[in-house]
């Protein structure tokens, strides 16, 4: 078995998280190593191909997200030989801690990042915030961050509101304000929606010329699960590993939404709400085909045919949202 095949034979509860942890130590020596960065975070290295990704996660994450218990990292991985460095989290750290910063000074003085041909930092929201962050320690890596912030320094970012006991944590000192820390990496994807206005807001921070925003609209306030409900975060994640990975490679991916359910929701919700009648007649019809249900589409599917009727039109034949 590929030893990044774990995901096939581990089922770990996080109900008692010290066990769960003691078995990832176990998976991690198996695998390469479980290393403890302090009391609040650890980190789990399989070393096997010149491909390495390097996840950000929390034990939270991966408890509303991962069926099995097991980090999101192993899953992108299985059935690669890819190496995987997950950096784990215990509580909402946003990875400010000493301990971690440490670690990625040891790897950069061992040359550690130098050992692949192809590197790449994946998170999402604070995750994603340190995949960016932490970048700087591989120049030359890719980063993929879902959603991240900029930083919490409410000097910078008083407008957001949210994670009010986090922003006593100091983004003041190393590897702190992300968007300066991606200057190293030789490409950065920031994807977001572009209607959730404080993920809008982190995004435009992110503005070196190397950075690509990709805006994922109607994907609301939680893209990584929409990415992985549609099946297109490993996927993305593979392509990544690609020479010629860029914008339009995601955007390519990104069209598997026009069968995803809760995006086609809220198109037909905001079409109707901005008064667009034939997007709203098609995104209703792709709806119905892709829940296979009718209950508001209806509604919006005649509301669509009574607008286009007033101006003499009729709902023309049903498209692809």
């Amino acid at each position: 078995m590929d030893d990044n095949d774990v995901t096939k034979s581990e089922d770990l509860s996080l109900a008692d998280r010290e066990a769960w942890l003691d078995r990832l130590d176990d998976i991690g020596e198996e695998r390469g190593y479980f290393q403890p960065l302090g009391p609040k975070h650890s980190a789990i290295l399989t070393d096997e191909s010149p491909t390495l990704l390097v996840t950000f996660e929390t034990i939270d994450s991966i408890a509303r997200t991962s069926p099995d218990a097991l980090p999101l990292g192993f899953h992108l991985v299985e059935g690669t030989d890819w190496s995987q460095l997950c950096v784990l989290a215990h509580e909402e750290t946003w990875f400010r801690d000493r301990y971690v910063y440490g670690y990625f000074d040891r790897l950069v003085d061992d040359g550690f990042f130098e050992d692949f041909d192809r590197v790449i930092f994946y998170g999402a929201g604070a995750c994603g915030y340190a995949a960016a962050a932490f970048s700087v320690a591989a120049p030359g890596a890719r980063v993929i961050a879902v959603q991240p912030q900029a930083t919490l320094d409410p000097g910078v970012t008083a407008w957001d509101t949210r994670h009010r006991a986090q922003r006593r944590l100091s983004f003041c000192d190393r590897y702190g304000y992300a968007p300066e820390m991606v200057d190293a990496a030789e490409k950065a994807f920031i994807l977001h929606d572009p209607a959730q206005p404080f993920d809008a807001m982190h995004a435009a921070l992110f503005t070196r010329p190397h950075v690509r925003q990709i805006r994922c609209r109607h994907l609301g306030p939680d893209v990584q699960d929409s990415l992985l409900a549609m099946d297109v975060l490993k996927p993305l994640i593979h392509a990544a590993a690609e020479e010629e990975f860029d914008a339009e490679d995601i955007h390519r991916l990104l069209r598997a939404r026009r069968s995803h359910g809760p995006y086609l929701e809220r198109l037909t919700e905001v079409a109707r709400r901005t008064d667009k009648p034939l997007l709203t007649a098609y995104s209703a019809e792709a709806l119905k085909r892709a829940t296979g249900t009718a209950g508001s589409v209806q509604k919006h599917y005649r509301w669509a045919r009574n607008a286009l009727a007033k101006s003499g039109r009729d709902v023309p034949h049903p498209r692809n949202a």
